[in-house]
């Protein structure tokens, strides 16, 4: 089973694919270091709310869509 750090992580990084950014560029735009940015997507960060909606702003969805589904976590 996923923890719930790799499940934000992996819709963080299937979102930004979606749109077509490059991990570095979403990296820069959430002024976020490109290592620690691929460390969230990887889910070995724990991903403060702040950072969590600046990069939902980035990536023009809601918070809430890169949180996992209930079903996800059983």
């Amino acid at each position: 089973m996923n923890t719930l750090r790799q499940i934000i992580g992996n819709n963080i990084r299937n979102k930004r694919k979606s749109l077509n950014i490059k991990q570095d560029e979403l990296a820069l735009l959430a002024e976020i270091d490109r290592s620690y940015m691929g460390r969230i997507e990887r889910g070995e960060v724990n991903l403060t709310v702040d950072k969590l909606f600046q990069i939902s702003l980035i990536l023009q969805c809601e918070a809430a869509e890169l949180l996992p589904h209930h079903e996800q976590l059983t």
